[in-house]
């Protein structure tokens, strides 16, 4: 029981990292929005997050807007092929392997989205290679600056 404890208790910063996986927040630090209550945290759902480029949707407050569009990273991967001879009982003849990894760094990406009333959002953001999370920042056509987290 000790065991299982520990593991458990060794686990939970590691758990802790990210937030969820698809979330990205919007935090307005200027304009309208922020002005109005600064408290307001704007969650939006991104989908794809394993790969680099996917849907982003979320609502702005008063009035609600339904807002969807795009985010899109940079993520540089290095593939590699191996072809070769097998001797072995198990793998007789010609072997064969393709292999994909990320490269190390950190990544630039973009997002962009229209609500359903014409507002644009549009910004930037960046993002450790081979992670789900990043930070940026982003602007609106309704003059709202945003801080992004993810």
């Amino acid at each position: 029981m000790k065991r299982r404890a520990f593991v458990l208790l060794a686990l939970l910063p590691l758990a802790a990292c990210g937030g969820k996986n698809g979330e990205m927040q919007f935090y307005p630090i200027a304009g309208p929005i922020a002005d109005a209550d600064s408290s307001i945290v704007i969650a939006a759902k991104a989908t794809n997050i394993d790969t680099s480029s996917g849907q982003l949707y979320f609502r702005l407050p008063k009035p609600k807007l339904k807002c969807e569009g795009t985010w899109s990273s940079v993520t540089p991967k290095v593939t590699s092929h191996e072809r070769g001879l097998s001797l072995t009982i198990r793998d007789t003849g010609g072997k064969y392997k393709n292999a994909t990894e990320d490269v190390g760094g950190v990544n630039r990406g973009e997002i962009y989205a229209v609500c359903e009333d014409g507002t644009r959002i549009q910004g930037s953001f960046i993002q450790g290679s081979g992670t789900k999370s990043g930070t940026g920042t982003a602007t609106d056509t309704l003059g709202n600056s945003y801080k992004l987290l993810f």
